[in-house]
């Protein structure tokens, strides 16, 4: 019971908020390289992101698409997940000997 947590808890998608990930946090994204995590620090620098148009805007090289298959992986902007809706909770591991 305990390792089927285990697996379950390490292929959750940990969100990365846009506007206060660090270089590391980015490249830990599936999908983001150091080339468009600079593009992206970049653009930041500017501003924070209001929403997903404004960093598909600001940020060369990203667009819809791109940024759908970026939220699926985790990446967030003001809390939201692309198409507006807030990103889902990554469930919190289960604490050692707790019953159900």
């Amino acid at each position: 019971m305990a390792m089927a947590a285990a697996v379950h808890c390490a292929a959750a998608v940990t969100a990365v908020e846009v506007n206060t990930a660090s270089v590391a946090d980015l490249d830990g994204v599936k999908g983001i390289g150091p080339a468009l995590s600079a593009r992206i620090l970049q653009a930041r620098e500017k501003g924070p992101f209001q929403n997903w148009p404004d960093l598909v805007g600001r940020v060369p090289g990203l667009g819809k698409a791109s940024a759908a298959r970026l939220s699926s992986e985790g990446l967030t902007v003001n809390g939201a997940a692309f198409g507006g809706a807030p990103a889902a909770a990554v469930p919190s591991p289960p604490m050692a000997g707790a019953s159900r």
